[in-house]
């Protein structure tokens, strides 16, 4: 099993990321595929921008704020990176949203994810315990 995000290419002052989260069988045959939201490129400051390309080792997890998610592990300089659900851009403080669709459910320009705890549950009930996440 593969699993890997596929950022798009964002203009210089972006205020946000978008890009596709999916997930490749042991074939590699797309099993399942939605959207990502995370902050702009911002130097991988804390809680203000997305986490650097590369590739990370996964983990379940569960807490009372977001009950089942994913634990993203050694990202450099950063801790608690987690892939979770929420709407906006505001939601992610440096972390991955997932979600069915990107559109601007606010109407304030950006977009945004949809179906996310939905979303997050398919996600949650196809991976395994532990896995590999590349991000390009």
């Amino acid at each position: 099993m593969r699993v890997e995000i596929d950022r798009f290419d964002s203009e210089e002052d972006a205020k946000q990321t978008e890009g596709v989260f999916t997930i490749f069988d042991v074939c590699d045959e797309v099993c399942f595929r939605c959207y990502t939201l995370e902050l702009p490129w911002l130097d991988n400051a804390k809680r203000v921008s997305c986490i650097p390309k590369g590739e990370y080792k996964v983990t379940k997890r569960w807490s009372t704020k977001y009950k089942n998610h994913f634990h993203v592990l050694d990202v450099p300089n950063r801790s608690y990176i987690l892939i979770h659900n929420g709407n906006y851009n505001w939601h992610t403080k440096g972390c991955i949203l997932v979600g069915k669709t990107l559109t601007d459910i606010n109407n304030d320009g950006l977009k945004d994810v949809t179906s996310s705890k939905s979303t997050l549950k398919k996600i949650y009930s196809i991976l395994p315990d532990t896995f590999y996440l590349t991000i390009k």
